[in-house]
């Protein structure tokens, strides 16, 4: 993921948590706003320190940056979306992370194979 395509500021987190919608999963929570005259999708990453020190925290990161790499061309991208990690994160490997964020961009619809079902 570009770090262009990173949400990084105080104020766009703030955004998303204030005007977005949320949907989480045991392991993840995800806020998500539609910005319609956006090209490219913009990710932001939590992790608190409750999960652990930060190597652990870091590696939670890692794995969902190459999730959504892997992820990006089925991704509609008019969106910011901001993604807490739980704790459970903690003892989850790159695969299951990868599992859980599909399926919460999958319910939330998303993704652009499912778009038809869309409630936005």
């Amino acid at each position: 993921m570009k770090k262009a395509f990173r949400i990084k500021k105080n104020e766009e987190f703030q955004a998303a948590f204030k005007h977005g919608k949320s949907f989480a999963n045991r392991q993840l929570v995800i806020y998500y706003v539609k910005k319609p005259d956006q090209e490219h999708i913009r990710v932001g990453l939590s992790v608190g320190k409750k999960i652990g020190n930060a190597v652990t925290r870091n590696r939670i990161k890692r794995y969902l940056r190459q999730a959504f790499q892997e992820m990006e061309a089925q991704i509609r991208e008019e969106y910011d979306i901001v993604i807490i990690a739980r704790k459970p994160t903690k003892d989850m490997g790159q695969e299951e992370i990868r599992k859980s964020l599909n399926h919460l961009l999958y319910k939330e619809c998303l993704l652009k194979n499912n778009q038809r079902k869309s409630r936005h």
